[in-house]
Order: structure tokens, then C-alpha cells, then sequence
């Protein structure tokens, strides 16, 4: 097999998993308290010493030390952590955070279980019972559990958390950060969750009510990686066109008698 069919085809997968972060950033450029995603991509030289029991490459198959496969490998994804521009919606119960910090959520799945999520998205109300929720009914969490309020009562909620009402602190949200934000991975529903090492520090986020936390997508910056993206993909596709009409010449052209 010739070696350029090789590293043209692994330079199409990697341009087709920028295109899939590139195209979900995208999705959710409107997205309250959205976080960005990057990829990353490693030259063959430099995971050469990697490839013993290797099985992150397609067709999912361990290769030796030695084995000359030029061309890209698809490297880990990460996440833009920075701050998102704040739009104002005058309702109390929305909130946003300045600084690193997430709110806690107990969230529970289709099942039934319960587990602790993060989120930046503080689009927050009140339900029948006057407990705080997101918009889809998880409860937000405080230092000691769950927020209920009265809903007879105006409530508002200072930049270090605490839930007022009437004068008097009825709860304080629980705001949670991380050592090492490489420990959180995406959950889905705009959530994240912990994985394995995951240390919480106290959080120095200031809390404004009254405001959202929008999305940290540039779409302008994402549509111009977009364009690079699909004419590197085009250019590998063309270098396999012309390795299959130098094939077809060789063997139905030369090989004739």
C-alpha cells in the first residue's frame, strides 16, 4: 500500500473530528453558560513510542514499535473555560458567575438516580413546592442541600450567594471550583461531572443576579476555522484522487503488453 494513501486518509479523519467540534460549538453559540471545545492533533514522529497496544486508531488495531504509519493522529479534546460575555434579564432568579466556579445541581437521570452535576448556566426558577431548579426541574444545590423559598416573598440573591428574603439569608448557593478543570468532562444537558482525581477548592466567583452568562463561542472566529477545516479535507481527498489515477495508469496503462 502506498504511504501517502495512508497519511492523506488520517489527515481526512482528523479534519473530520475538527469539523465535529467546530459544528457543536456552533450548536451552541447560544447556548447560556456554554464552554467551548478545542482539538488537538500529534504527528506520527512524535507518538512513535506510544504505538505498542496502541487501539485509539482506526481499524482499532495494536501496532509495534516500528511500524511505518506516517500521517496525523487524532489527539485529545479540550475545553475553553473562559468567561462569556453577561446579557441582562432583570428576573432575580437568574444568575451568573464572574470568575471560575460552578453552581452545584442534584441532578436525576431517566432512571431515577441521583448524582451531582455542574453547570455555568444560571438560568434558575422557583417550582410549585418554592424549591429552586433549573429549567428542567433539577433542584440547585446550597451549602446545606436543597433551596426552598417562599413564593409569597421577593427574593434576591447577593454576589457572595446568599439567598435573601425579607431581610433575612434563607440559604447560600453552593459555588464549587476545581484544582484541575481537565478533570471535569462534558455530562450533556448543558452539565458537566467529575472524573476520577477531581479535587474542589473554594470558589472566589462573585454571583449577579439578574444576569446570564452567554455562550464563549466567536462564531465569526468558528466559521473562519470551519473554512481552513473543509480545504484541508478537500486537499487530502484530491492527493487519494491522484494516488487512484496513478494507480489506475500503472496497472491498466504500463501493465499492458
Amino acid at each position: 500500500m502506498l504511504k501517502g494513501l495512508y497519511t492523506a486518509y488520517s489527515g481526512m479523519l482528523n479534519e473530520q473530528n475538527r469539523m465535529d467540534v467546530l459544528t457543536n460549538n456552533l450548536a451552541n453559540s447560544a447556548t447560556i453558560g456554554f464552554k467551548k471545545e478545542g482539538s488537538t492533533s500529534q504527528s506520527f514522529k512524535d507518538v512513535l513510542a506510544y504505538k505498542i497496544k496502541d487501539t485509539s486508531e482506526n481499524p482499532n488495531i495494536g501496532r509495534s514499535i516500528g511500524y511505518n504509519t506516517p500521517g496525523v493522529k487524532i489527539g485529545e479534546n479540550y475545553t475553553d473555560y473562559s468567561q462569556g460575555a453577561f446579557k441582562e434579564t432583570e428576573n432575580s432568579l437568574d444568575l451568573a458567575l464572574s470568575g471560575s466556579g460552578f453552581f452545584e445541581i442534584e441532578f436525576t437521570n431517566k432512571a431515577g438516580e441521583t448524582s451531582t452535576k455542574y453547570t455555568r448556566d444560571g438560568s434558575f426558577t422557583m417550582n410549585e413546592q418554592g424549591d429552586l431548579v433549573t429549567k428542567d426541574g433539577d433542584f440547585v444545590l446550597g451549602t446545606n442541600g436543597k433551596i426552598r423559598l417562599n413564593p409569597l416573598l421577593e427574593t434576591s440573591i447577593t454576589q457572595s450567594g446568599n439567598v435573601v428574603q425579607n431581610g433575612v439569608t434563607v440559604a447560600t448557593l453552593q459555588i464549587t471550583d476545581f484544582e484541575d478543570a481537565d478533570y471535569l468532562e462534558h455530562y450533556g444537558e448543558n452539565m458537566y461531572q467529575t472524573v476520577e482525581g477531581a479535587t474542589e477548592v473554594d470558589s472566589t466567583a462573585k454571583v449577579f443576579s439578574g444576569y446570564l452568562e452567554t455562550s464563549n463561542v466567536q462564531v465569526v472566529s468558528e466559521m473562519v476555522q470551519m473554512i481552513a477545516v473543509t480545504r484541508a479535507y478537500e486537499s487530502n481527498q484530491k492527493l487519494i484522487q491522484a494516488y487512484d489515477t496513478t494507480l489506475d495508469t500503472t496497472v491498466n496503462t504500463l501493465g499492458r503488453l
